[in-house]
C-alpha cells in the first residue's frame, strides 16, 4: 500500500493548499480549490530527500534503461537534478521556450542522440508543459522512457495529450490519494470532498 505520510507532509508545509470555498487561479484561467508548489518542499530537507526517493525507486523498477534524467523547467529542475545525482546520470533541462539569445536552446546541458531519458516533473494538471518538453527531447532523436511527477491531477485532458504523443507517464501521488489522505486526516468533510470531485471532472467550469 502507497505510503501517504509525505503527502500529509507536504500539507503541512503548504506545498499543498486545500481551499473548497475560496479558489485559487491558475496561469491556465482555470479556478481551483487545490494549489500545489513543489518548490516550497525544496526548503526541507527531509521532505526533499525523500521525493527524491520516491522518483529514483519509479525508475529503478520500471525504467533501468534510463541514460539521461532532464528537469522540466521551472519545479521540475532542483528534483531532476537531486533524481540525477542520486543515480550518478547526466543531467540537462528543458527550456518553456527558446533562448532569447546566444545558441537560442531549448535543452541546457549536453544531450546527445539516441539516448533513454526520464523528464522529471514536480506536477502534471493538463500535460501542456510536459508534451513540450518530450517533443523537445525528440527533436534531439532520443526517446522519453516516461515523465514522472511528484502529483497527477488526473484530468481527461492530461490523459489524451499523452495518448497522442505516445508517452508514458508516472507519479508518486494521484488526486485520490490527495482526496483520501485529506478526508481520512478531517482536512476536507462529506461535503467539501464530492465537491472536490466535481472540480476534476469539470475544472474548466468551475467556480
Amino acid at each position: 500500500m502507497k505510503s501517504l505520510e509525505l503527502l500529509n507532509d507536504l500539507i503541512k508545509i503548504n506545498s499543498i493548499k486545500i481551499s473548497v470555498n475560496k479558489s485559487f487561479n491558475w496561469a491556465s484561467g482555470w479556478n481551483s480549490p487545490i494549489y500545489f508548489d513543489n518548490r516550497i518542499s525544496l526548503s526541507f530537507p527531509k521532505i526533499r530527500k525523500e521525493i527524491t526517493s520516491r522518483l529514483n525507486k519509479i525508475i529503478i523498477e520500471k525504467y533501468r534503461e534510463v541514460e539521461v534524467i532532464a528537469g522540466v523547467a521551472t519545479a521540475g529542475i532542483p528534483q531532476g537534478a537531486l533524481v540525477a545525482d542520486k543515480m550518478n546520470l547526466p543531467f540537462v533541462y528543458v527550456r518553456s521556450k527558446p533562448k532569447s539569445h546566444g545558441m537560442k536552446n531549448m535543452i541546457e546541458g549536453k544531450l546527445d542522440s539516441n539516448k533513454k531519458v526520464i523528464l522529471i516533473e514536480d506536477l502534471i494538471s493538463t500535460g501542456g508543459s510536459s508534451i513540450k518538453a518530450v517533443e523537445a527531447i525528440r527533436e534531439y532523436k532520443s526517446t522519453v522512457l516516461s515523465v514522472i511527477s511528484i502529483f497527477n491531477y488526473g484530468f481527461k485532458i492530461s490523459k489524451e495529450n499523452f495518448t497522442k504523443i505516445n508517452c508514458n507517464y508516472d507519479s508518486i501521488f494521484e488526486y485520490k490519494d490527495l482526496l483520501d489522505l485529506s478526508l481520512n486526516k478531517n482536512y476536507i468533510s462529506e461535503i467539501e470532498l464530492e465537491k472536490l470531485k466535481n472540480w476534476r471532472d469539470n475544472p474548466e467550469n468551475w467556480k
